[in-house]
C-alpha cells in the first residue's frame, strides 16, 4: 500500500469502526452498571456533590413550609484519567498486513464499554468514605432517632466470603456515581511526518478518557460476605427495608436487586429463582429480587 495521507486515513478509519463493534459487542452487558449507577457529566476536574442527608418524603403542610437543604458538604469526586495505546508497524501497512491489528483494536472497544463497571466494582470493593464522612459499606452510620439522638445504623451484615450485595434500584439517585468528564475517544497518530512515526516506525492509536466512580447514598445498598443462603440473604434484605431516615422517618425502601459474583450464582439462584426449596416446600424467596451477575465482583 502506498503511505499516502488518503490511505492512512482510511487506514485508522477502519480501526475506528472496528473499535466501535468491540463497544457494541458487550450487548446488554454494557450497560451493567448503569443498573447500580447513575451517570453524572462533569465540567471540572474535582465534583463537589450536594447531597440529601436522607431520601426526600412529603410531608403535611402546617403552618410555614419547613426547607429541606442539599447540604454542600465537602463530598467530592476527582476525574482520573484512562489510557490504553498500541502501535501499528508502518511495514504491517505497507505490506497491507494491517488487519491483523483488527482484533486488538475490537478488545479494546470492549474495554472502553467494560471499563465503566470495572470502575464501580472497583470503588465498591475499596469501600470508601462516602457524604457522611463513613466508609460506604459501614456498621456505624449515624442517623437522628424519632427523639433527636444519634444512633448508628449498619450497612454491612459482615462475613468473610465474597461480597454480595441486595439494593432498592428503583430510584433516580443510586448507590454508586458514575462521573465522566471525557468519554471514552479513540483516536490515531497516523501522520507518517510526525516525529514519533519518524523515530519509532510505528503509527500510534488508542483509546483515552476522564472519569471516575464514587459513592452514592448508603441507604440504598447492603453488602454481605456471609455465605449466600436463604437465611442471609433474608436477614439482608430486611436489614435494607427496615432503614430510615433522621427523625425515625421510614425511607420506604425496596430490595429490587442482589448483585452477585460469577460463583455464587448457583447459590443466589436457588435462592432467588427456584420455585421450591432443597427440601420441596414452596421457595417463599422466588422472584423477589432481580440477580446482577457481575463479572468483575471478587470472587474470594
Amino acid at each position: 500500500m502506498d503511505l499516502t495521507p488518503q490511505n492512512l486515513e482510511a487506514v485508522f478509519k477502519g480501526y475506528k469502526a472496528q473499535f466501535q463493534q468491540g463497544m457494541a459487542s458487550l450487548g446488554g452487558d454494557a450497560e451493567l452498571w448503569k443498573k447500580f449507577a447513575m451517570e453524572v457529566p462533569s465540567t471540572t476536574a474535582v465534583e463537589v456533590y450536594p447531597f440529601l442527608k436522607t431520601l426526600p418524603r412529603l410531608r403535611e403542610w402546617i403552618g410555614d413550609r419547613v426547607i429541606s437543604s442539599l447540604e454542600a458538604a465537602d463530598f467530592s469526586i476527582k476525574n482520573r484519567k484512562f489510557e490504553l495505546t498500541e502501535g501499528v508497524e508502518r511495514d504491517r501497512i505497507e505490506d497491507d498486513s494491517f488487519g491483523l491489528y483488527g482484533p486488538v483494536v475490537q478488545e479494546f472497544g470492549r474495554s472502553s464499554g467494560e471499563h465503566p463497571n470495572e470502575l464501580c466494582v472497583e470503588m465498591f470493593e475499596a469501600n470508601p468514605d462516602c457524604y457522611d464522612g463513613q466508609p460506604l459499606f459501614d456498621t456505624d452510620h449515624v442517623v437522628l432517632d424519632a427523639d433527636g439522638q444519634e444512633q448508628s445504623v449498619s450497612n454491612d451484615m459482615g462475613g468473610s466470603g465474597p461480597a454480595w450485595y441486595v439494593m432498592d434500584l428503583s430510584r433516580a439517585i443510586k448507590p454508586a456515581i458514575f462521573q465522566k468528564r471525557r468519554d471514552y475517544s479513540f483516536r490515531a497518530m497516523n501522520d507518517l511526518s510526525s516525529e514519533q512515526v519518524f523515530m519509532t516506525d510505528r503509527f500510534m492509536f488508542g483509546v483515552d478518557a476522564r472519569v471516575n466512580a464514587g459513592p452514592g447514598l448508603w441507604q440504598l445498598v447492603v453488602r454481605s460476605k456471609q455465605t449466600f443462603n436463604a437465611a442471609s440473604y433474608a436477614a439482608a434484605r430486611q436489614a435494607l427495608t427496615a432503614l430510615k431516615g433522621d427523625h425515625g422517618r421510614p425511607l420506604g425502601l425496596r430490595h429490587t436487586h442482589t448483585m452477585v459474583p460469577n460463583t455464587l450464582e448457583g447459590a443466589a439462584r436457588k435462592v432467588i429463582s427456584n420455585s421450591l426449596a432443597a427440601g420441596g416446600e414452596t421457595n417463599e424467596w422466588a422472584g423477589t429480587s432481580e440477580l446482577i451477575l457481575n463479572p468483575w465482583l471478587a470472587t474470594s
